[in-house]
């Protein structure tokens, strides 16, 4: 897939990692200039170095202060923000425990990052996007917000509430020019999910195959296939998708496969 970006800026939050890092690469090959961030700096300018024209910000999207700096430190560069793709997001696996048991310091983390962090790039981006008029959000929410899992209370409940913010949000910042969607994977092959679901000794491999069997392409899916979602959402041709939750999920969602 060939996307004109040249001349745009994107941020990309999480993207050390597997998916976040995928989106950042189909970014980079179509032109843009990328804004890698990650929880770790080193991590973040390890990957930024990987690509032609990115810089690598670690900063913890949950903590207000510091989101705020590094996007101010971004406009300062740069002079403009076109892309934002709020990726990072956190889950359990040591706690995979139904709602009577599930801790309290637990709940928090992942609500403080998954939701609380969206909201915080997000608002600060979107500022300086509606000063010029213009810019592009993408929020990653999951197929467990939109179908509930049990075991995830937390995961499943603040990716439902990104999957609502987002079209919440495009229904305020369409008038004044910015689209917002959201992306939301099914099971996505990666080397973590590779050790404990996709691999023979992998802790989970029994759940991951009764999983696919709900699953019409009968295989999880690749991270490359979520940055096509990504990149089909920032291409400016796309100008018209506005408030859409993209699923990319190998047909889970679409009802129960016999």
């Amino acid at each position: 897939m060939i996307v004109d970006l040249a001349g745009q800026v994107a941020i990309v939050t999480g993207a050390a990692g597997a998916i976040g890092g995928a989106i950042a690469r189909a970014y980079a090959a179509n032109g843009a200039t990328v804004v890698i961030n990650d929880l770790s700096r080193e991590r973040a300018e390890e990957a930024a170095a990987e690509l032609p024209d990115a810089l690598g910000l670690g900063f913890d999207i949950a903590d207000e202060e510091a989101v705020e700096q590094a996007v101010a430190s971004v406009l300062d560069r740069f002079g403009r923000i076109d892309i934002l793709v709020n990726n990072a997001g956190v889950n359990t696996m040591a706690h995979r425990v139904t709602l009577e048991q599930f801790p309290t310091a637990e709940w928090h983390r992942i609500i403080d990052v998954d939701l609380h962090g969206t909201f915080l790039v997000s608002r600060a981006v979107a500022r300086a996007m509606v000063e010029r008029g213009a810019g592009c959000i993408i929020n990653v929410s999951s197929i467990a917000g939109l179908v509930p899992l049990r075991l995830q209370s937390p995961f499943v409940a603040a990716k439902a509430a990104v999957a609502h913010l987002t079209k919440s949000m495009a229904l305020e910042f369409g008038p004044r020019g910015l689209r917002v969607n959201a992306i939301a994977p099914g099971s996505t092959l990666s080397e973590g999910t590779r050790r404990l679901f996709y691999s023979e000794d992998g802790s989970f491999s029994s759940r991951a195959r009764e999983m696919l069997a709900h699953v019409p392409l009968g295989r999880p899916g690749n991270v490359e296939e979520i940055a096509a979602g990504a990149l089909f959402l920032a291409d400016p041709e796309s100008d018209g998708v506005n408030g859409h939750v993209l699923t990319i999920d190998g047909g889970w969602t679409a009802g129960f496969n016999m």
